[in-house]
This record gives structure tokens, C-alpha cells and sequence, in this order.
């Protein structure tokens, strides 16, 4: 017989019910007996490891419906449905993307969210697709959380309520987010709210606004007149359950608050530790943060090693006014101790179910509180359903157990399906492909899969991640079941029904393109070179019975950001000329790699040739620019440990950057040392020294460059502290010699010893020279005493500040090409070889943040780069480092003339946001409460991609094509929805 439909004894949806209540009145059996256990193919992938805000997929989140169990599995993209008397698999359904919350049951179906962007209506007796419903627009494909998705993945864990089953597409407001309603039995439409993702609304910073909107993350709950939907780390939108529209979203009100779980109890939500009025969105109360459980009159939350147990009161209370009036209030009654942290738990009837790291238990929390059963487990559990005399408990390792209170012996283990091989054909083929590319690593995309034996050969023989494409549904669904049967399907391949020649999946996708068995006809070329990683991408066929290879060529227009100001020129603009609005997204993820704390001010990422490196906390990390793979990590620790931490003191603004790419190398300072690592793999190939004695009181590299195959560097002047807080801080801003290095051989090409001293940022390198300002050092920015809150000195006049002399080295000589001793008072430049002219300025930041008193500010000038000569000089008021962009200099401030100096008719509006401004051809990119964009080809102003925020300083970077964000909110509370790296394409 199949299952029964759902009945009030299942537990037929995550935490029982729509209200995700975690209650039944049901009792488990007071005999709690393991009845079987299984071990998932593989444990769950979350899509945010590193969150502590968005845990919906950290277990296979369970339902029970009669005698069947249901779960999805993030890992390898299946609905299981497995039966409850014997742990055998009834049935699997395939999606084409990750499965991150519960099935919901509703009579004679369950209900599956897929992040491949449908909605299934799945027959509970066998798994027969009823109907399926795309939540989004279209079927575009990105890269997310390391997975190809759908670019509007389903991540509204979907809530039935009555005859309509409830959900949401799309996590990026900037690219649409689709709150709807459909008919359960039909599939049909109810209704559908596309137009809260582009709202202009009040970000979390104070005084910050953006166009951005609600970003669905998290299990969705319905009440009779209201649906609550998570956003990601941010407090949950309200939308009226009957039309789908938007009651109420409280961004800022709530600047901290916020997470993906929540619960309906009385006429409040719970979210993050509060309470929240359901009508209004008010916040009630603060209970403290641990899941909860809403009981019949009240409600339990776990805190700690303990549950507490409240009870809603009318209270009355005073307005004000003073009149009174009656308040519905939680007050706490009792709390009953727990032998181990609470991970998560339920209540059935009057027992509370607990699941902790290693252990399940039963606690009998209204009478005597005490534990009366428990059996360990491997993992977390962190998963929990109860229902027609059952428990089953889920962990992170991916465990199921299943608890009865039948006296029967357990069933005999469920035999293991049998592992297909492959055929001698497939195997050959593979090693072939594998020998002839080089690339056993990446992304593959296999045009053509048939039943997925290639694909099966291609993973057992390499460690690539292969997305194979087979038009012919029936031939694509057997390929499924062999992967899978073999362990790796979802984790290392997964199989996509769509025409050969025109795939969803984004450009640039992969490392190897694989199309052994198709014509090489002019559609299916253009598809394989479209899906083709730039630079390094090959494409491998069969023509005439030989396998061919094609490489990619570096595509035109595509540039880089190899220093902390864009190039060794410093314009802060890269030669990019391909990126341009309107943005969306490419591809997203979550990286476990420590970023110093935003407001420490540290470095930028760069970007060479599709490498993206980014410094940390306590080493260096590379990605690739067009997939987000990572791709090495070297410990360097306590590397940026000077900028973490620290708020808004001496920063990367002062210093200059600590790494750079030269070439195939990334180059990084350490103390007195430079380190060379090569930029595909991480590889040590180098180490220099500053070419001082070992005893010198000043050893330490300071300034870094590299240009045209010579390795540029500096002597810091270890004496020279500016940081008025951070006595320990090793961050210095000037230095006593600069020279130059061949970087193959380490030999000093030559050194040049200042009459005064060099401040880091006013050195520049473009075409054949090297401009430096060579003046005295200002000994008011220099701190001996040192305060916990201490704050710069006061801004010096610009008659405190002796003038410097501005010279041109020859960049393979160090000889003196020429010098302008006459008024130079800056202490920045940058360079235009196009049009040779170099620009000086002060540094420039926002919100009155850290500069040293010398910092005079309010003075720009221009020289012409082959002379000396100076072309203009004027007052000019700017709040950020100008951007160097062709003709034109920009600045928070206005815009100037390159050549003359005049002022152009352009303005930067911009909301909250103290970061600085990184520049391609055509974007301007900044942050304005969210990240900000200009772009320069288009009349559209300020435009915002929401639900994120960038960093302090500048970590949004155009170049290959692309802009490149990694996190910029490290050590950040504020509630933006969403804390990921990720990359923005143009239209």
C-alpha cells in the first residue's frame, strides 16, 4: 500500500506546521527505541558555513507523512522519501540544483524547493512529478554558493497554508526577487509580488538609503492574514497573506537584528532573540537569542544548557498619556536544566525532544524536568520531527535516525545499491582528454552526456566538477541514476536537460569544454567558446578521430587591478573597458577565509588574467574571477593582524599596499622580507631582502610595486608612528631608501636615498619612470603618547609643512630625469601615461576619519609627466583620492579637466558610505549605503546593487570583465541581508 495522505498525527512540513511552531500535542513512546539509522550519500552542503545568521540548511530538515519519511538534500540535489518501518528507499526524485529545506505535504503530495528556481508538486506515493512551477523570470544560471543554480533560486522554504502553497524566488534585489501564492492542487498562479526588490528604503546604517528590497532567505510562515518572510541575516518582511503585498519591512529600524529563523506565537513573531508585533512590526520584547518553541499558551527557548519556559499575560500598563491599558506580554515561569548545549529542539505533548552535538534526549519539562532518555548520535542534531509514534532526528554528518516504541526486532540493514563501472571506451576517452588538456582541476562542461558514462570517468579519473548537458530528458535521467549510484552525483557532477547549443549557464564557465561526440557546426563552436574560461580555457573535441584543442585567447578589453590603487600609476581606474550597468549578479558564495575588520581600512583585492587574491588576516587567498572557485590559500600569518581590529586609525590609504602583482607573480611584503608567489598556484618562487645591513635600525619593506619586469621597495622609518591609539602597530607611512630589484636574480638595479624622506603614497610608476615627492619629514605627524581613544592631532596650516621637491627616476636606472623643487606640497600622486600628466593631492576620506595633520587638503595640481613642468594648480574641495579616468579626474567633489585643471559640470550623489572610489572605463564604484555605481557610458546616475554592503576603503574591483567583490562587511553586525563574495557582470 502507499503512504496515506497527511493527517494531523504527521509531522508534515519544518517544525510541524506553518507557524514553524516546533509543538505537537502528540506524545512520543515513553519506550524510545532505535529502529533504524541511515547515512546520506553525502553531508549536507550549506550554502553559508561561515554564517551565524542563516543556518535553514545545515541538516536535511525531515517530515514524516504516515509511514514515510521525506527529506532534500543539499548534497546531491534528490528528494528521499524512505520508509518508516524499515529505513529502505521508497523512493528519489532528481532536481537540477540543491535542496535546502524541507518538503511540505499537503494530501497526496509533498511540495520540494529546488535551488535550480522551480517549485515540484511530487505524488507522496511515488514520487511522480504532478506539476512544477519556476518562481523566476527566466532560466539563466549563475554560479551560487559553489553550485550552478538558477539565477532566482527558490530559498523561501515553501509554507501551505489552507488550499495555497507559498514561496519565494530570487536572493538579489537588484536582479528581482518573486514573493508568490499558488493553487496546492494546480500549480496554478494566485498571485505574485515582483516589485519589492528595487524599492528606495532605509538601510541599516543610520542616515543610509538605497534602491534594494526584501531578500528571501529562510523558511517562510503563514498566519491567517500574514505571510513572514526571512531575509537572510536581516529581520523578516510581512506580506498580506490574500494579495501579496508588502505590510511592513523594517531594515533599519532594526539595524542588528535579524536571521533567518523565525516562529509565530499569540500575535508575534520571533526572530534573532525578539519579539515582534505580526501587525505592525513593532519590537515587544528581547527574549535572548536560541531556537524556541511556541506551546499553547506560551513559549520555550533554549538558552544554553537550559530551556525557559514563559507564559503570555495580559498585563496592564500606562500610555502616555497615562491611561491604562492592557499589554500581552511573555513572562517567564520556569527554566529546566539541560546536560548538554541545546542545538535544537521540539516539544511533543509534554516532553521536550533535545538535540545536542553527539546526543538526542527526552525531558520531561512540565513535571518533573527531568531527562529521562537519551542515545548518542554522530553530529549535531540539529534536525527534528515527531508523528505517528515516531521521532527522527537529523545531524549534520548527515545522519537520519529514526526512534519507535515497537517492541520488534530492527530490520536487517538496507543493502547498498551496487557502484556502476564505467566501460573501457569511456575510461580511455577520459584519460585521453585528461592527458591531452592538462586540466585535471575546475569546471567541465560536457555538451552531449548520453547516459553519463564520460562524465563518470572524466570524475573518477580527475578532481573536476563536471555540469554535463544532455538534451534527451529520458537519456539525462539515467545518466542520474548512475552518477549517482556512484556516489558523486550533485558533489562532483550533475546532469542538465537543455538544447546543446544554447545552455543557461553563464559565460566563461569552464576550464575544459568537452564535446568528443558532436559536428562541429558553427552553433555548437559559438556555444562552446561562450561557455569557455578566458586565458586559460580550452575546448576538446573529435575531429577526424583526434582529439583537437582550442585555447582561449585573453579577451579584449578585460583588464586588471594589480596594486592597491589600480596600477603602479596610482589612477585608481583600471583598463577595463568591457564591464558597464546595469549590474547583476555572476556568480556568488561564502569563502571560511578571515578578512580584516572593514574598519581597519586594509587592502584591496587585485585582479590579473581571470585571479582574484585577497588578503587576510593570516595569509593570502586567490579566486577564480569568472566561477568564485578557490583556488590556494597560503598562511602567512599575523599578516594583516594591524589592520584588524583597529577602527578608523592609520590605514591602507596611509601606508600603501602590502602586496602586488607583477606578471605571473604575486609579490607581498613581510617584515624585512618580500615574498614571491606564483599567481596560478600559490607557489613560493622567490625571496627578497631590503638591501640594509641585518642590524640596520630600519629593515622593515615598505613601499611595494612592481612595473615592466623591475620590483620596486622601500626601507620604512620604523621610528615614524602616526597611529594615535595603536602603540604596537607596525603600520608605518614613510621611509629612509627606495630601490630596485631585478626579480629573478634578487640584484639591486639601484638605490635612492632621499635628502628628506618618502612618504609611501607619493610614489609613482608609469612607462619608463619613477615619480617620487622627496621631502622633509613632518615631525607633528609623528605620536609619542598614545591613547586607548586618541584621535589625530589637528590639521597643520599649509604654511606649517616645508614643500618637497618632485623628481622622475628612470625606472631601470634610478637616474634623476628631472626635478621641481617649486611649491610642491602634496603628499599623493598619480599618473596618466596617455596623456603625461602626473596629478598631486592630499589624501582625501569621508566622515572626518583619520588623517595625519600634514594632510592639509583643499589643493590640486597637475605637471607634465615628461618635464616637470607645472600644467596647473588650483583650490580644489574633494573627499576621496581622485580617480585618474582617461581625460578626466573624478572625485567625491566634482570632476576637473586632466590637462587644464577646469572644472567640469559633474557631481557624485552618494548616500552613507566611507569607502573610496575604484574606476574602470565606463563604472565609477563606491559605496552609498549599499554598493554604488556610476556608469560613465550611461545618463542613469547612482545606481545600487542591494542587499550587501563593500567595505571601509575600496574592495569593489573592475577588471576582467567583471566587478569583483569579497566580503566587505568583516566583524560587521548591521543587518544587510546578505555577507558573501561575489562577482557583478554588465548588461
Amino acid at each position: 500500500m502507499g503512504p496515506s495522505p497527511a493527517t494531523a498525527a504527521d509531522w508534515p512540513t519544518y517544525r510541524g506546521d506553518a507557524a514553524r511552531s516546533g509543538y505537537t500535542a502528540e506524545t512520543i513512546p515513553n519506550q524510545l527505541r532505535l529502529r533504524w539509522q541511515h547515512r546520506a550519500s553525502r553531508p549536507p552542503q550549506p550554502a553559508w558555513p561561515t554564517s551565524e545568521r542563516m543556518d535553514f540548511d545545515l541538516a536535511f530538515q525531515p517530515i514524516i507523512v504516515g509511514d514515510v519519511v521525506v527529506y532534500g538534500s543539499s548534497a546531491d540535489d534528490q528528494v528521499h522519501a524512505l520508509d518508516a518501518r524499515t529505513g529502505a528507499v521508497r523512493w528519489r526524485f532528481f532536481t537540477e540544483g540543491p535542496i535546502r529545506f524541507a518538503p511540505v505535504a499537503w494530501q497526496d503530495r509533498v511540495f520540494v524547493a529546488s535551488d535550480d528556481g522551480w517549485l515540484y508538486a511530487l505524488a507522496l506515493a511515488d514520487g511522480r512529478l504532478l506539476w512544477k512551477h519556476r518562481g523566476g523570470p527566466g532560466a539563466q544560471q549563475v554560479f551560487g554558493n559553489e553550485r550552478m543554480i538558477s539565477h532566482w533560486p527558490v530559498r523561501g522554504g515553501p509554507v501551505v497554508l489552507g488550499d495555497r502553497v507559498y514561496l519565494t524566488a530570487g536572493i538579489w534585489p537588484s536582479d528581482g526577487v518573486f514573493i508568490q501564492a499558488l493553487d496546492a492542487a494546480s500549480g496554478r498562479l494566485a498571485w505574485s509580488n515582483s516589485e519589492t526588490g528595487r524599492m528606495l528604503m532605509k538601510q541599516p546604517h543610520g542616515g543610509a538609503e538605497a534602491v534594494s528590497g526584501v531578500a528571501p532567505q529562510g523558511y517562510l510562515l503563514a498566519s491567517a492574514d500574514a505571510l513572514v518572510v526571512p531575509t537572510g541575516r536581516a529581520v523578516p518582511a510581512v506580506f498580506e497573506l490574500a494579495d501579496g503585498k508588502l505590510r511592513y519591512y523594517h531594515l533599519q529600524k532594526n539595524q542588528q537584528r535579524g536571521g533567518t529563523r523565525a516562529l509565530l506565537t499569540d500575535a508575534c513573531f520571533v526572530n534573532a532573540g525578539c519579539l515582534f508585533n505580526v501587525a505592525s512590526g513593532d519590537l515587544t520584547a528581547q527574549l535572548g537569542l536560541g531556537c524556541a518553541v511556541a506551546v499553547p499558551g506560551g513559549l520555550v527557548r533554549a538558552d544554553g544548557r537550559s530551556l525557559m519556559s514563559y507564559r503570555w499575560r495580559d498585563v496592564e500598563k500606562f500610555d502616555r498619556k497615562g491611561q491604562p491599558l492592557k499589554v500581552r506580554s511573555l513572562e517567564q515561569d520556569r527554566i529546566v536544566a539541560v546536560d548538554r548545549e541545546v542545538h535544537e529542539f521540539i516539544i511533543t505533548g509534554s516532553e521536550a525532544v533535545v538535540g545536542s552535538d553527539g546526543q538526542i534526549s527526552a525531558i520531561d519539562y512540565n513535571g518533573q524536568r527531568t531527562q529521562w532518555w537519551k542515545h548518542p548520535v554522530e553530529g549535531r542534531v540539529l534536525g527534528l520531527a515527531a508523528g505517528n509514534g515516531r521521532l527522527v532526528a537529523t545531524t549534520d554528518h548527515g545522519m537520519i535516525y529514526l526512534f519507535d516504541g515497537s517492541p520488534e526486532p530492527r530490520p536487517a540493514a538496507v543493502a547498498a545499491e551496487p557502484v556502476p563501472s564505467t566501460t573501457a571506451a569511456a575510461d580511455q576517452e577520459a584519460r585521453a582528454i585528461l592527458a591531452a588538456s592538462g586540466i585535471t582541476a575546475g569546471f567541465a562542461v560536457e555538451l552531449g552526456a548520453g547516459a553519463g558514462e564520460l562524465a563518470l570517468a572524466l570524475a573518477r579519473q580527475s578532481e573536476l566538477h563536471i555540469l554535463a548537458v544532455e538534451p534527451d530528458a529520458t537519456q539525462a535521467a539515467a545518466a542520474r541514476r548512475r552518477i549517482a549510484a556512484a556516489g558523486l552525483y550533485g558533489s562532483r557532477i550533475t546532469v542538465h536537460v537543455a538544447p546543446l547549443t544554447a545552455t543557461s549557464f553563464p559565460k566563461h564557465c569552464a576550464n575544459l569544454v568537452i564535446a568528443p561526440r558532436l559536428a562541429a557546426t558553427p552553433a555548437v563552436q559559438a556555444e562552446l567558446r561562450r561557455l569557455r574560461r578566458p586565458h586559460t580555457g580550452l575546448i576538446c573535441q573529435r575531429q577526424g578521430g583526434k582529439l583537437t584543442l582550442e585555447k582561449a585567447a585573453d579577451p579584449v578589453g578585460a583588464g586588471s587591478w594589480t596594486h592597491q590603487n589600480g596600477n603602479a600609476a596610482n589612477t585608481l581606474c583600471s583598463d577595463d573597458e568591457v564591464v558597464k550597468g546595469q549590474l547583476s549578479m555572476f556568480w556568488f558564495r561564502d569563502v571560511e577565509f578571515e578578512v580584516a575588520n572593514r574598519h581597519g581600512q586594509g587592502p584591496a583585492p587585485l585582479v590579473h588574467q581571470g585571479f582574484m587574491v585577497v588578503g587576510g588576516v593570516n595569509g593570502l587567498c586567490c579566486l577564480d574571477a569568472y566561477t568564485g572557485r578557490k583556488l590556494w590559500e597560503v598562511s602567512l600569518p599575523q599578516l594583516l593582524a594591524d589592520y584588524d581590529g583597529i577602527h578608523h586609525d592609520v590605514g591602507v590609504g596611509d601606508t600603501g599596499g602590502p602586496f602586488c602583482i607583477g606578471g605571473d607573480s604575486v609579490y607581498v611584503k613581510r617584515g624585512a622580507k618580500c615574498l614571491r608567489f606564483e599567481l596560478g598556484s600559490g607557489k613560493l618562487r622567490g625571496e627578497f631582502t631590503t638591501p640594509v645591513a641585518a642590524d640596520a635600525a630600519n629593515r622593515n619593506w615598505g613601499y611595494l610595486a612592481w612595473e615592466k619586469g623591475v620590483l620596486l621597495g622601500s626601507v620604512e622609518n620604523q621610528a615614524h608612528n602616526v597611529s594615535p591609539r595603536y602603540q604596537l602597530s607596525e603600520l608605518r607611512t614613510e621611509s629612509v631608501l627606495l630601490f630596485a630589484l631585478d626579480p629573478e636574480s634578487g640584484a639591486v638595479k639601484w638605490r635612492y636615498q632621499p635628502k628628506g624622506s618618502i612618504r609611501h603614497n607619493s610614489v609613482a610608476i608609469a612607462g619608463e619612470r619613477l615619480y617620487l615627492i622627496d621631502r622633509p619629514l613632518v615631525e607633528a605627524d609623528r605620536v609619542t603618547q598614545f591613547k586607548r581613544l586618541g584621535k589625530a592631532a589637528p590639521k597643520l596650516t599649509s604654511a606649517d609643512v616645508s614643500g618637497g621637491t618632485l623628481l622622475a627616476l628612470d625606472l631601470r636606472t634610478g637616474a634623476t630625469v628631472w626635478q621641481n623643487a617649486s611649491d610642491i606640497w602634496g603628499t599623493q600622486v598619480a599618473v596618466s601615461a596617455k596623456h603625461n600628466v602626473l596629478v598631486m593631492n592630499y589624501k582625501a576620506v569621508r566622515h572626518n576619519f583619520f588623517e595625519v595633520p600634514s594632510e592639509v587638503g583643499g589643493r590640486l595640481a597637475g605637471f607634465d609627466s615628461n618635464t616637470g613642468k607645472r600644467l596647473w594648480d588650483q583650490e580644489a574641495k574633494y573627499e576621496t583620492r581622485p580617480v585618474i579616468n582617461d581625460s578626466t579626474i573624478y572625485a567625491q567633489g566634482g570632476a576637473w579637466d586632466l590637462k587644464t585643471g577646469s572644472v567640469l559640470p559633474w557631481s557624485l550623489q552618494r548616500s552613507y558610505g566611507c569607502g573610496q572610489i575604484s574606476a574602470s572605463r565606463n563604472l565609477l564604484l563606491f559605496r552609498s549605503a549599499t554598493l554604488g555605481y556610476v556608469d560613465l557610458a550611461r545618463s542613469a546616475g547612482t545606481e545600487n546593487y542591494g542587499g550587501i554592503r563593500p567595505s571601509c576603503w575600496i574592495n569593489a574591483i573592475p577588471a576582467s570583465g567583471l566587478v569583483l567583490v569579497p566580503d566587505g562587511s568583516s566583524k560587521c553586525q548591521c543587518s544587510y541581508q546578505m555577507k558573501a563574495w561575489f562577482a557583478l557582470q554588465g548588461q
